[in-house]
């Protein structure tokens, strides 16, 4: 329950009743898209906290405003525990979000033109990794490197070494928002080493599985920069961080601030300092392994029940489903027709995709909000049971309301954090 739940009904009862709407469809819905997850308590009662009242532009030490004391204890324990759960230099908890923080690198350590080494976006790579809509695509040369469908999805590092030396980039950059395998730090920056190119991986998604020790971390590769937001798999609050080098740290730090943003959420950074704790424990741990576990034996059980899945199966927390080659459905109408039995997922272009973003051919399931309610391995294979018949008989109302029922009945047994 909302603790000022009776304040806001009375003065703002339209809001009121969409708060209370957000909170029964969380409730009564299983939530798969990869990029969600359900945070802790503690940081909803963080967010709401009289930290949003507090301006702190700077940094610990260095203030623009006074009254800082304890805003200076929430930052600094935040990039102290970031530091340790990373095992990195530097680390700036600042950035608003997962964009400003990676523009901060790109602004911080690039000049306009530059060339930079990125995932195609239809293989997995990520909107501010260079699409040609979004600001930093005009801005930056991006260079775009693809999957091998044929091997996996694996990445051909011949192919992208000889395009590194054919095109010199200033940056190498790797990370995804839907790639279903774990990446090759070590080819990466040996690669870069080469062309004398600056290493970045945005690892939003997988940051939580890193921190938990269960996918490989680019810091201990030797990259110059990693950047993750702090919601997804870390279940924190929505926010983003910078994690780099000792020798790069004074100029992340002027990027980020005055170079890019004004003051920090406070109430943000102190939900970010809590979960970096959270995630330094061995409970965080056996949850990063039981998200991997899940997405594993999901992947499975939709390939038994023969789907067609991008990269043919999963090392992380994802899954991609070619809904179009597998049950004759867009990725829209199958998100659709998931959201008709309570499983919200995302509409995804696939390879190459000849579809439109909003038409693509696939669908994208994660497993880190599952994993937050309890779920496990049982749950998992029926809920590919369900998206299966769901996806084969998305016409025949019958079958969605019993799957609808079947969904609330799973629901009813993993409560979500922080509702009541």
């Amino acid at each position: 329950m909302h603790p000022y739940r009776d304040l806001l009904l009375s003065t703002d009862p339209d809001i009121a009743a969409a708060l209370a709407g957000e909170e029964r469809r969380q409730q009564g819905g299983i939530e798969m898209i990869p990029s969600e997850n359900y945070t802790y308590p503690e940081v909803l009662a963080l967010l709401g906290s009289v930290f949003t009242n507090k301006y702190s532009e700077g940094y610990p030490g260095r203030r623009y405003y006074g009254g800082q004391d304890f805003t200076d204890a929430i930052e600094e324990l935040a990039r102290k525990r970031a530091r340790a759960v990373f095992r990195a230099e530097h680390a700036n908890v600042q950035p608003l979000s997962g964009s400003p923080m990676n523009q901060a690198v790109y602004l911080g350590f690039l000049k306009p033109g530059d060339t930079v080494l990125g995932m195609e976006l239809s293989h997995g790579g990520h909107l501010t990794h260079g699409a040609p809509v979004s600001h930093m695509g005009k801005l930056y040369n991006f260079v775009r490197y693809k999957t091998d469908p044929a091997r996996h999805g694996a990445i051909d590092f011949d192919l992208l070494r000889q395009t590194a030396l054919a095109t010199r980039p200033k940056m190498v950059l790797c990370g995804f928002s839907s790639y279903p395998r774990d990446l090759d730090y070590a080819a990466f920056k040996a690669i870069a080493d080469e062309v004398g190119a600056l290493t970045m991986a945005d690892v939003s998604h997988i940051g939580g599985l890193i921190a938990g020790g269960v996918l490989k971390n680019p810091m201990d590769a030797g990259f110059d920069f990693m950047t993750t937001t702090t919601h997804k798999s870390l279940r924190g609050p929505r926010g983003g961080m910078i994690l780099c080098r000792a020798d790069h740290a004074k100029r992340v730090d002027s990027s980020v601030f005055p170079g890019l943003q004004g003051g920090p959420h406070m109430n943000v950074v102190a939900g970010v300092a809590v979960t970096l704790k959270r995630a330094a424990t061995p409970d965080f741990q056996a949850y990063a392994r039981q998200v991997i576990t899940n997405a594993k034996v999901l992947a499975e059980s939709l390939t038994a029940e023969g789907l067609r899945l991008i990269t043919g199966g999963t090392d992380n927390h994802m899954v991609v489903i070619d809904t179009l080659a597998s049950v004759g459905l867009d990725g829209s109408d199958a998100e659709h027709v998931l959201d008709a039995i309570g499983i919200t997922t995302n509409k995804q272009i696939i390879p190459d995709d000849p579809r439109p973003p909003l038409r693509p051919s696939g669908i994208r399931l994660g497993t880190p909000a599952a994993t937050t309610r309890g779920m496990k391995e049982a749950e998992m294979r029926s809920l590919a049971a369900m998206i299966v018949e769901a996806l084969r008989h998305p016409a025949d109302a019958a079958v969605i309301a019993r799957l609808k029922g079947t969904c609330g009945k799973i629901c009813a047994r993993f409560a979500v954090p922080g509702i009541e």
